[in-house]
């Protein structure tokens, strides 16, 4: 009897650790996607066995299931929460990462169910469109502090740059004209943000420990902005190059700094703010590779894609590890 007693209260508190969900956990849904196409372009240009893509596409949409089932409810239980998420200055940019798992799913998923990810790829698409605009009114109306201006700032308005990304695989009407829109926006307004971030990491005071692994985020616009670019204007000239190199000369500034995480800071969910770039700048080094084929840049793509797959898995087995051991709370703060 006494134990029967226990289960009503067991399972309530387990529904009341979701208060404590972040949106930020979606940066792992676009993690794992960025990888499942990596591993697709691997496939292509080295052979390697397609199901290597095809299991970690189908992780990412069941990981989009759970976190999204598990916000949902976190919306029913906690709405006053959510609705402080939704309007801290830093925090409330990561509704982005929700908006973006939605465009890069259907890379994974139409081959599957094209009618899924073209409805995927609309929501996503409206909806980063209409997030974007509402932070850039909110910027622009309201006075930023700087020590607000974090990498997370790239996520509402660059993220406009995966618009482009799934079109060629959706069978949709011309929509040359909406990937124009999310290419140049993206790229017109990383250039501002990224002075503006650059500026306040070389002169402000220095982010919270917890904010480091974000820094990975600078590479994205650059990365994501590549791939963009071929998928719109179809091939690899030197706009795209420059874009590439740039890639890489950020990811040699920052990849240092990944050693000093476990020192600086436990691990959080935070974390996961590592997982998409360094997916992208793979998938750009494979690209690129294909266009370019020499041993230098297939060392290169072989390298990142190495480095991506091993840091994601060790993510992932470290979140499921955190939640199986009941420390969402502590993943999350």
């Amino acid at each position: 009897m006494q134990n029967n007693s226990l289960k009503p209260d067991a399972s309530i508190a387990g529904w009341r650790a979701l208060e404590s969900l972040p949106l930020a956990l979606f940066g792992g849904v676009m993690g794992l996607t960025g990888l499942s196409v990596a591993w697709r372009l691997a496939h292509v240009r080295f052979e390697v066995p397609m199901f290597i893509s095809i299991s970690v596409g189908g992780f990412a949409v069941i990981a989009f299931v759970m976190v999204a089932v598990g916000y949902a409810v976190k919306v029913s239980i906690a709405p006053d929460k959510v609705q402080a998420e939704l309007r801290h200055p830093t925090a409330g940019t990561m509704f982005g990462t929700l908006l973006v798992s939605l465009l890069l799913l259907p890379l994974v998923l139409a081959p599957v169910c094209l009618a899924l990810a073209q409805t995927m790829w609309a929501i996503g698409a409206l909806g980063m469109l209409v997030f974007a605009l509402s932070i850039v009114s909110r910027w622009i109306n309201n006075r930023q502090e700087i020590v607000h201006a974090t990498p997370a700032w790239i996520v509402p308005v660059v993220g406009l740059l995966d618009v482009p990304l799934a079109v060629p695989l959706l069978n949709l009407p011309p929509m040359h004209g909406v990937m124009v829109l999310g290419l140049s926006v993206g790229l017109f307004f990383a250039v501002p943000l990224f002075t503006i971030i650059f500026s306040r990491l070389v002169f402000g005071p220095p982010m919270a420990d917890a904010l480091q692994p974000s820094l990975m985020i600078l590479v994205a616009p650059f990365s994501v902005g590549f791939s963009a670019y071929v998928s719109t204007v179809g091939k690899v000239d030197l706009f795209a190059e420059a874009l590439y190199v740039t890639t890489l000369f950020l990811l040699v500034v920052l990849v240092g700094r990944l050693r000093y995480l476990p020192i600086c800071c436990p691990f959080r969910v935070s974390w996961w703010a590592v997982s998409f770039p360094l997916a992208a700048s793979a998938i750009a080094a494979l690209r690129f590779a294909q266009a370019e084929p020499g041993w230098l840049t297939d060392a290169i793509a072989l390298m990142l894609l190495a480095f991506a797959t091993v840091t994601i898995v060790w993510l992932l087995i470290r979140t499921l590890a955190g939640i199986a051991l009941g420390e969402l709370r502590t993943l999350s703060s």
